[in-house]
C-alpha cells in the first residue's frame, strides 16, 4: 500500500473553508447576482431584469442573506420614488477571482447544445 505524500498540496488550509464559501456563494442565483454586482451598484429591477427567471421573492431573498454575510451593502435613498442600491463589499469582491475562476472553467467545457 503506497503512503500519500506530506507534500501534496491542500485546497483547503482549515477543513470546513470549502464548505463556509458554498454556504455562500452555493445557492442557485448567488453567483449571478455577485457576478452582475461587480460591474457596478445595481437596483433591484435591473438585477430582476438580468436574471431572468428568477423570481422577486428569491432574489429579495439572495439579496438579505448576501447583506447579512456583509457581501453587499443596500443604500436607501430617501428620494421620491424611493431608490435602493445594492453594492459589493470589499468581502463581496474578493470573491471576484472565484466567479472568474468558476467562468473560464465553463468558458473551457461549455458545450452548446
Amino acid at each position: 500500500m503506497k503512503k500519500l505524500s506530506r507534500s501534496k498540496k491542500r485546497l483547503e488550509k482549515k477543513d470546513g473553508c470549502i464548505a463556509t464559501a458554498m454556504e455562500i456563494i452555493g445557492s442557485k442565483w448567488t453567483a449571478l447576482i455577485l457576478r452582475d454586482l461587480h460591474e457596478g451598484p445595481k437596483r433591484f429591477g435591473e438585477l430582476e431584469r438580468s436574471l431572468e427567471g428568477i423570481s422577486p421573492r428569491t432574489l429579495s431573498q439572495r439579496l438579505d442573506d448576501l447583506e447579512q454575510c456583509h457581501i453587499l451593502t443596500k443604500e436607501v435613498f430617501n428620494e421620491v420614488p424611493p431608490r435602493t442600491e445594492y453594492t459589493l463589499t470589499q468581502k463581496g469582491r474578493d470573491l471576484v477571482p472565484v466567479l472568474q475562476q468558476m467562468a473560464s472553467w465553463g468558458d473551457k467545457y461549455y458545450e452548446a447544445a
